[in-house]
């Protein structure tokens, strides 16, 4: 007898959560892997991945809740109302306290071609590259439908540990991007995977706390995760190593938690 095809969608709806990872991660996996085994460039395993995210999401939301709470999903993708200095924060905190961090180690050099080159290409990463073209809709997908469900349910920390597990096993293809499957030493990819379970559940307490405060933003959330990405050595050629960016995040999340701690989160619509 064969399966209805009512069964699947039935088990999205009763556990839309678990759903969304297996699908997600599991895709993502295949493009990832594929890409670089057939193409030598993780690039369009990522460029997947986003696509993968976007479409997980807005099927395990539709299916669950109905297509209001996917109209409401992407309202907050572009939910722009918010304090001006959430802004500055999810912009310009993250660079600033990674320069500090590294002019306090010694870590720092000057910009090769000067400043105003680099933040023309800070800009550009943060904004439109990170931003606009990629992480508004990843965290569409891991804040709007999962970190926010499983908030409804075990609360804003609980939520963040439990979206880190997700949200690190989709990098781990990420450790082989520079030099393949069998360019990478097993113990630098030990090293990058130790690193991403580490630091993952700092990153999305982070998100999580901005996406409260802001009235449930993923475009300030957005903003923030391109901010990061685009702080990195790699983009932001200010100092040398590869730590800095991840202390900076940390030191954002104890001053945001701190600041925010004694004040209500602003009023937000149902849960999607």
């Amino acid at each position: 007898m064969n399966a209805s095809p009512a069964a699947p969608l039935g088990l999205i709806k009763r556990h839309p959560v678990a759903a969304f990872v297996v699908i997600a991660v599991t895709l993502s996996w295949a493009g990832q892997i594929l890409s670089l085994l057939l193409l030598g460039n993780i690039l369009p395993g990522i460029l997947a991945e986003l696509l993968i995210l976007l479409g997980t999401a807005v099927l395990v939301t539709g299916v669950a809740d109905g297509r209001p709470a996917v109209r409401e999903l992407f309202r907050r993708a572009f939910r722009w109302r918010v304090g001006a200095v959430w802004y500055v924060v999810a912009v310009l905190a993250l660079p600033a306290l990674t320069v500090l961090i590294a002019a306090l180690t010694g870590t720092f050099h000057p910009p090769a071609d000067g400043w105003a080159p680099l933040a023309g290409n800070y800009l550009l990463n943060t904004l439109i590259i990170g931003a606009l073209l990629g992480n508004i809709w990843e965290e569409l997908a891991w804040t709007g439908v999962v970190q926010h469900r499983l908030m409804d349910r075990r609360g804003p920390v609980m939520a963040a540990l439990l979206t880190a597990i997700p949200f690190a096993l989709i990098h781990l293809p990420f450790a082989f991007a520079e030099k393949g499957f069998t360019g990478t030493p097993w113990s630098d990819v030990a090293l990058s995977w130790a690193v991403l379970f580490l630091f993952a559940p700092f990153f999305r307490l982070l998100m999580g706390i901005a996406y409260l405060r802001t009235g449930y933003s993923l475009l300030i959330v957005g903003l923030l995760h391109a901010s990061f990405n685009a702080s990195a050595s790699t983009k932001l050629d200010v100092f040398d190593g590869e730590w800095q960016q991840i202390a900076a995040a940390i030191v954002l999340l104890g001053i945001v938690a701190a600041a925010t701690a004694s004040r209500p989160a602003r009023s937000r619509p149902a849960p999607a």
